[in-house]
């Protein structure tokens, strides 16, 4: 038997978890108001008045034996009296407040359920249970480590994996001034240069079947693994968010013609089970084990070989447009500078959950629909509804944000003003496809895409309204003129694998259309 000397808000918080009750629950069961539970984990220091501490008593020592050893369990490694405990405390009220009141969290805990044929709320108590067993420190060391694998050697494994010296399909590198760039990007020369405006008759995006969800149980390691990703989530705070996006179903994709068809699916399917693959790989990496065909369960599950790569109709792929925008510029007297563009590039914030604290362009998203599913899925409408989201400021258009309210968030009188100039000026700028790849790394599909804005009056009324959203931790501005830079820029090796193959496309597309306002280091293909 269990005995408490003297409870505070730690310990009653303890037994709440170890009975597995959200605040309500666990008032309820005490025959006491919520916002007394709900003050322990504001306050877990606090002692608890004397008839509290005899309902408390009550409670655990009537607690069946299961609950007891978890109470003992939650109070020895996570909630004792060593320095800091206070501070891990309020981390782990928190993380359990998220289990029971995040929608986002509770929809991925109940897909889990349903995909493992398991009793409702049993993803969630293996989720607390890992929370309450967690080593905050070295959590944190882990996600040190994994940020400090770079672009070169996930590419580098990732082509021993595959064995990627032969066939039509090759990963795609680039030789940018002395610098060989190699990212994780399949690709092939027919999906490249395609120089295809987006919006125009040459450009089709279909959606082609309703949601499709995984349709076999998932098996136990990879359950582990989605139960291991929703504990980080929870820990580390990271944003997620269960929005309908496209999955790819089939695609015909060569310099004259851009086709692609979709169908449904739910974000947390994604990020639960092909969103597993990329930290699998790194994991590996930082413990130095071999990667090849055999030694990463869940890379030979989903992605074993290049034809299951490649088989996007029989297997989840999502993804969507990564774009580098430029921006004509006047020339600045006072400095000497002649008319150039403007190019931007993002700093991914560390609470994403996708490319976290890599370099990126900008706009970059995950191709899903706002309010018309059908018309959306053209990748035009993701891009113009990131322009707005990433570049413009507005938020109501940002999925992540809640559900979407407005019958046309993009109608014409409830744009920005920038992006209402252009759709007023469709002749003083471009969207135009500049490669597509699917990206070894997860599975996903990538539409590298270059978005030119021709007419530097633009810049000029509105260069100083665009800002970066939550998702970006900061924003780098360079010129089409400073080729030192520009080759500097590429050569980094925090870019993310897709962000890089969309910069070194658009510098290409750049050179050739951008005239006098352009000095781009060249880039020589190699696949």
């Amino acid at each position: 038997m269990i005995f408490i000397d003297r409870w505070t808000g730690r310990e009653a918080v303890a037994l709440q978890r170890a009975m597995r009750l959200t605040n309500e629950g666990f008032a309820q069961h005490l025959g006491m108001a919520t916002r007394t539970v709900a003050g322990w984990h504001a306050r877990p220091e606090r002692v608890v008045v004397p008839v509290t501490q005899s309902i408390l008593d009550t409670a655990l020592h009537q607690a069946e034996e299961a609950v007891q050893t978890r109470f003992r369990h939650v109070l020895d490694n996570v909630l004792g009296a060593a320095p800091g405990s206070a501070h891990i405390s309020s981390v782990m009220a928190e993380a359990e407040e998220r289990l029971t009141s995040d929608p986002d969290v509770a929809a991925a805990l109940t897909w889990l359920d349903r995909c493992t044929d398991a009793d409702v709320g049993s993803s969630r108590a293996k989720v607390t249970d890992r929370l309450t067993a967690l080593d905050h420190g070295s959590l944190h060391d882990r996600a040190y480590r994994r940020g400090r694998i770079q672009r070169g050697e996930l590419a580098t494994a990732l082509s021993i994996y595959y064995r990627l010296g032969a066939g039509h399909h090759r990963a795609y590198s680039a030789k940018c001034a002395d610098d060989l760039l190699e990212t994780t990007v399949l690709t092939t020369p027919e999906w490249l240069d395609i120089s295809q405006p987006v919006a125009s008759e040459t450009s089709r995006f279909s959606l082609s079947g309703l949601h499709q969800e995984a349709r076999q149980p998932l098996p136990a390691f990879v359950a582990s693994a989605a139960v291991e990703r929703l504990t980080e989530v929870v820990a580390h705070r990271t944003k997620l968010v269960n929005a309908p996006i496209y999955r790819l179903l089939g695609h015909r994709i060569c310099q004259e013609r851009v086709e692609a068809a979709f169908a449904l699916a739910e974000f947390v399917e994604y990020a639960l089970t092909m969103d597993l693959l990329e930290w699998e790989l790194v994991d590996a990496l930082i413990d130095g084990r071999e990667v090849a065909p055999g030694s990463l369960p869940l890379r030979d599950h989903y992605l074993g070989d290049v034809s299951a790569v490649l088989a996007t109709q029989r297997r989840l792929c999502v993804g969507g447009p990564v774009a580098l925008c430029a921006f004509a510029r006047p020339g600045r007297m006072s400095r000497g500078s002649p008319p150039d563009y403007v190019l931007l590039v993002q700093e991914r914030g560390k609470n994403v959950l996708n490319s976290a604290r890599r370099l990126a362009v900008i706009p970059k998203a995950f191709h899903g629909p706002l309010v018309d599913y059908g018309e959306d899925a053209h990748v035009a409408a993701t891009l113009e509804r990131e322009m707005e989201e990433e570049l413009f400021g507005r938020s109501d258009v940002d999925s992540t944000m809640g559900h979407m309210r407005h019958a046309d968030p993009i109608h014409p009188n409830r744009l920005s003003p920038p992006m209402r100039w252009l759709s007023e000026h469709p002749d003083h700028w471009r969207m135009e496809h500049t490669g597509f790849g699917i990206n070894l790394i997860s599975g996903n599909f990538e539409f590298g895409t270059l978005i030119v804005v021709e007419d530097e009056d633009w810049w000029t009324l509105f260069g100083g309204d665009i800002q970066a959203n939550w998702e970006s931790s900061g924003l780098r501005r360079y010129s089409s003129l400073d080729r030192p830079g520009l080759a500097g820029l590429a050569g980094e090796p925090s870019w993310s694998n897709e962000g890089l193959f969309a910069l070194l496309q658009g510098f290409r597309r750049l050179s050739e259309i951008g005239g006098a306002r352009v000095d781009m280091p060249s880039i020589e293909v190699r696949l």
